[in-house]
């Protein structure tokens, strides 16, 4: 143990946190498992400016257990992204033990499960969030995956349904007592969406709860180092987990690091670093993707990573439209340039 922190009130003594047999650092920073987002080229810039844990897509369960090509290309992981968990998703106990035993044969460093996506097309259909209407059955399918499988099995959920049934303190309970060994609350209710501030005091509540003893990782809102450390220290949780404030901003792990180490902000990146970034993404996208592929699915990042520029439009318009892998490196060329010299 050594002592950490910064002009605190009181003297937080740090240890890893543990994850089953997990070893991560006091205080991790995870980078969530987001739809179309969350995949390895993108994983891989967010591995290189720091998050300690990572996440695949989420996986459809029905999709592992039937082969389909796009849910199996979710399981590719690499040793460079480790540790690294799977998350899967799914409405049929079977099913999802099922997924779980064929997720484990990637051989992840954990198995992580879905009670949270609010989206109506997963929702709707009974998974993610739907299982917050259902305990009992959130029970069981987790039970019955924690006994398939010999990783680690965590759960990612939100506060509950709706206002009238934040039932998390329950979910977190049940959950730790039939084995999980983390949990992730996303502080808002499946209603809320992503909509209205993100509720921390319920996510503390859970964290300090004598009876929990499994890591408690708070997500929601997290967007700057400041908040960040608002979130530990007010609501003592063992680490955060940030999601759309990574998209085009990986940097965002390695600033919270710095400030949570030594109390001051670091610069934003340079242009320079904006345009290595987005170009090792790009090139990652296109080795693992092909290049078609890879150049279409990176459209979605180049707003992100250059947001804030002024008059971008051309160029934008330039990355999002062109099926080119030359033009694209050309146009990444060029916005260092004109930018540049503007600097």
């Amino acid at each position: 143990m050594y002592i950490c922190g910064f002009n605190t009130a009181k003297i937080r003594i740090c240890t890893m946190v543990k994850i089953g047999t997990l070893e991560l650092s006091d205080f991790p920073l995870l980078l969530a498992p987001m739809e179309d987002v969350s995949d390895p080229p993108f994983r891989h810039v967010c591995k290189e400016q720091g998050s300690d844990m990572l996440y695949t897509e989420f996986i459809s369960s029905e999709g592992l257990i039937r082969d389909a090509v796009k849910s199996r290309k979710k399981l590719d992981i690499f040793e460079n992204e480790r540790p690294v968990g799977v998350q899967l998703f799914g409405s049929d106990i079977e099913s999802m033990r099922e997924a779980a035993i064929i997720a484990e044969k990637v051989h992840p460093d954990l198995i992580d499960i879905n009670y949270g996506c609010p989206v109506k097309k997963v929702a709707c259909r009974g998974a993610g969030a739907a299982l917050l209407q259902d305990i009992p059955k959130m029970v069981q399918m987790t039970s019955e995956i924690v006994k398939a499988v010999s990783l680690p099995v965590t759960v990612k959920t939100r506060l509950g349904w709706d206002d009238t049934t934040k039932n998390i303190t329950e979910v977190a309970e049940r959950l730790q007592d039939i084995g999980i060994k983390a949990l992730t609350i996303h502080g808002r209710t499946r209603k809320q969406l992503y909509k209205g501030p993100a509720d921390w005091a319920l996510i503390g509540e859970v964290k300090n709860n004598p009876r929990i003893h499994i890591p408690i990782f708070g997500n929601g809102d997290v967007t700057s180092p400041e908040i960040a450390l608002q979130m530990k220290q007010r609501y003592d949780v063992d680490g955060v987990m940030l999601g759309r404030a990574a998209i085009g901003y990986p940097w965002i792990f390695r600033e919270i690091k710095h400030y949570l180490k030594t109390g001051e902000l670091l610069p934003p990146p340079t242009l320079e670093e904006r345009i290595d970034v987005c170009k090792t993404h790009f090139l990652k996208s296109i080795e693992w993707k092909g290049e078609k592929l890879g150049i279409l699915e990176m459209r979605r990042h180049y707003t992100s990573y250059f947001k804030g520029m002024d008059n971008f439009k051309d160029y934008r318009m330039k990355l999002v439209t062109t099926d080119s892998y030359n033009e694209i490196l050309d146009t990444l060329q060029q916005i260092g340039e004109v930018y540049g010299k503007v600097a």
